[in-house]
């Protein structure tokens, strides 16, 4: 088989044969794949399959770009711009493959392999980014385009800017330059990464006396049951994974373990053997000396420049107008929850490792609203069962489970997804349940995206990754409602990636600007609070009894408790990631002091000595939001103003969704964003809408 296969020329550029490498199709992840939809034959993907696959793709990437490079033909749309988007189509498969396994199924050899495929790509990128012939052919057609739809114009525009924002532009000396920090991030980034994997796996604490977990809720001990039946153990483990550390801290009194449980967790990889202090000094200052070499004054200002706030002022007064508007509200809110601890018995200042107690406390008493008596109507099966109704509903969507696709891991289930007229549309992996070999947290990725080639479409093949608390022997798994509205906003996610339509793979689906990717997620949130969606499908997992009335009702009373100690917290996430990334100078001070100081302003609990974020902040030290945080407030100000129009004319009003889905779902990035939102909305987005959501506006 050969490399055509997997990268279809253009109209008027092609690669001979003869200049295309040979593949061992012998490995898997270079033949042909014939499961259904042209998934991957996980099964037959040995760890030994990965290195010379790269190597392969690699090697397929560079003929293609060299092929662009020395065609004789006067450099076109197509024999240029088209041609290097569709290149390194065989890389894509295997880096889908293999990265989306690193964070769901890894093991530590597959980390070792990473380390060892991670500068190839980056010299990869760098090749081709700081080609001076490559660029010569991008810039001439940039400077003639002719006559192109939106969609060609904004691939044109995109592919010239990043080749300006990569070094191509730079005089030889400082390529080298580039080369040598672009390759040194990337190895930094993937370090982070895996300390704070390790960090997290290496702390745990096993409880072998009863009485320490005689007052938890029985979902919780069997939880932490089963954790310790996995490790080995006796008795009842409590892990870092959220599932499990969350709850105790929640139900448990026990304020000396909460402390050590609370305090390890915030000191992952501060110091000890997976330490990430001195790798995320190095990342800072790599990325600064990437941002000066590129002629920005800061890394915040070279990111911002693509991005839907497009400049780090406009970022820093969105930040600091809803940290005015909220943080006064936050800290009546850390007083009132103070205040019912002391009037039940508590004695001292209400420290981190507290706070979930008593708020939860707090919270059932106001409302009569707790994780026990909300769990049992959030049973995964049938919350699965409402999320996919909602897509009907909205979308038209349909889920048909499909066995013959391979999954990963026994807990992964895959789906066929088609439209109301048979289309089929996406496929579907969900994972739900921790495990040592993946990454805590939740996150949607894809392991192909959409495009058009030659007619020909290509449907995307989309992943969602949670972890969620797993059942038991005698229990299926039941969900709080945070994991409920978690599944939602991934869910959101999905349906961005599985409705995307258009030519060009990078900008379909999630391929938009980072502060504008969490509109869909977050606005999949709101229907958590919705009695009408509730009532369709929440159902007693023994008796089947619907969900009543009183719980629904207590659930949207419920829907702003801590709403702005909640937003002061995320926004001192964002504050934090912007403070290291408008760095003008090398850091080389203390980490724990410069975070203390950064989120000085966003402080509603006391400082704990000995304890920071950064160290374990893999999303901007190890994922793509450096100096993008701030964009989950900015997604929350477009979906409060989004979700008000449903609001306005119904939660399932169809007429409403399939605008929504025309406007922004399907359309990617194939224009600016704002332009694609006001088209849906009418109207740009205020701030004001999210105080509106949140409540504050009546205080």
């Amino acid at each position: 088989m050969t490399f055509a296969a997997f990268a279809a020329g253009c109209a008027d550029h092609s690669i001979p044969k003869a200049q295309l490498p040979e593949l061992d199709t012998t490995n898997p992840l270079l033949a042909e794949w014939t499961g259904p939809h042209e998934t991957p034959p996980f099964s037959a993907i040995r760890l030994e399959h990965y290195e010379p696959a790269f190597d392969a793709a690699i090697a397929c990437s560079r003929a293609e770009v060299k092929a662009i490079v020395e065609n004789p033909a006067k450099p076109t749309f197509g024999n240029t711009i088209v041609a290097l988007e569709r290149q390194g189509a065989l890389l894509g498969r295997v880096s889908g493959v293999f990265f989306n396994l690193l964070s769901a199924a890894t093991c530590d050899e597959m980390q070792q392999i990473a380390l060892r495929v991670q500068p190839k790509l980056t010299e990869l990128e760098n090749d081709i980014a700081l080609d001076s012939g490559l660029f010569a052919r991008v810039k001439a057609v940039y400077e003639h385009p002719g006559r192109l739809d939106t969609e060609d114009r904004m691939l044109l525009e995109q592919t010239y800017k990043s080749f300006a924002r990569n070094g191509a532009a730079l005089s030889a000396a400082d390529k080298e330059l580039y080369r040598k920090y672009t390759s040194e991030l990337s190895n930094l980034t993937l370090k982070f990464g895996q300390n704070s994997l390790a960090a997290t796996n290496a702390f745990a604490v096993n409880i072998t006396d009863p009485k320490v977990v005689a007052e938890l809720p029985g979902f919780v001990k069997e939880g932490l049951a089963a954790d310790a039946k996995a490790r080995g153990e006796q008795g009842w483990t409590v892990t870092l994974q959220a599932p499990s550390y969350v709850p105790f801290l929640t139900y448990s009194s026990d304020r000396a373990l909460k402390e050590r449980l609370w305090r390890a967790s915030n000191s992952r990889s501060l110091g000890g053997e997976f330490d990430n202090t001195e790798v995320l000094r190095q990342i800072a200052n790599t990325r600064l000396k990437i941002a000066n070499l590129l002629g920005y004054d800061c890394y915040a200002d070279y990111v911002l420049e693509e991005r839907m706030a497009e400049n780090t002022p406009t970022v820093q007064a969105f930040l600091g107008e809803l940290l005015a508007a909220t943080k006064e509200h936050a800290d009546a809110d850390y007083r009132t929850v103070g205040d019912y601890a002391a009037a039940h018995g508590f004695e001292g200042e209400l420290m981190p490792w507290d706070w979930a107690y008593w708020s939860d406390k707090y919270k059932n008493e106001k409302y009569a609203l707790n994780a026990e008596l909300v769990k049992p109507y959030f049973e995964l099966e049938h919350v699965k069962k409402g999320v996919f109704l909602l897509a009907e509903k909205l979308y038209g969507l349909r889920f048909t489970p499909n066995p013959a696709i391979e999954v990963y891991h026994p807990d992964v289930t895959a789906y066929d997804v088609t439209d109301e007229q048979g289309r089929f549309m996406a496929v579907l992996y969900l994972d739900f349940f921790p495990r040592a070999s993946k990454n805590a947290g939740a996150w949607m990725t894809e392991f192909r995206g959409a495009k058009r080639v030659d007619g020909k479409e290509s449907r995307p093949q989309v992943s969602l990754v949670m972890n969620f608390t797993k059942p038991t022997d005698t229990t299926p798994s039941l969900l709080t409602f945070d994991e409920v509205e978690t599944f939602l906003h991934e869910f959101g996610h999905s349906l961005h990636g599985m409705l995307g339509e258009g030519k060009y793979e990078s900008l379909t689906g999630t391929n938009v600007y980072r502060d504008f990717v969490e509109l869909p997620s977050q606005i999949m949130e709101n229907w958590a609070t919705q009695k009408e969606f509730l009532d369709l499908w929440a159902a007693h997992y023994v008796t089947g009894e619907p969900i009543p009335a009183e719980i629904v009702d207590r659930i949207v009373a419920a829907k702003n408790y801590l709403a702005a100690y909640l937003n002061v917290r995320q926004l001192s996430f964002g504050i934090t990631d912007m403070a290291w990334h408008t760095l003008r100078e090398p850091f080389e001070g203390d980490v724990e002091a410069f975070e203390v100081a950064s989120m000085a302003p966003t402080q509603v609990l006391p400082v704990v000595p000995g304890t920071a974020l950064a160290p374990s902040f893999g999303h901007i030290f190890a994922g793509g939001y450096a100096a993008g945080y701030y964009g989950y407030k900015w997604a929350e100000v477009l979906e409060a103003d989004a979700f008000s129009l449903f609001e306005e004319r119904g939660i399932f009003d169809r007429k409403t969704a399939d605008s929504f889905r025309r406007n922004l779902l399907s359309r990617g990035g194939t224009e600016h964003p704002m332009k694609l939102y006001v088209a849906f909305r009418g109207h740009k987005p205020e701030t004001k809408a999210l105080i509106e959501k949140m409540g504050l506006e009546k205080k």
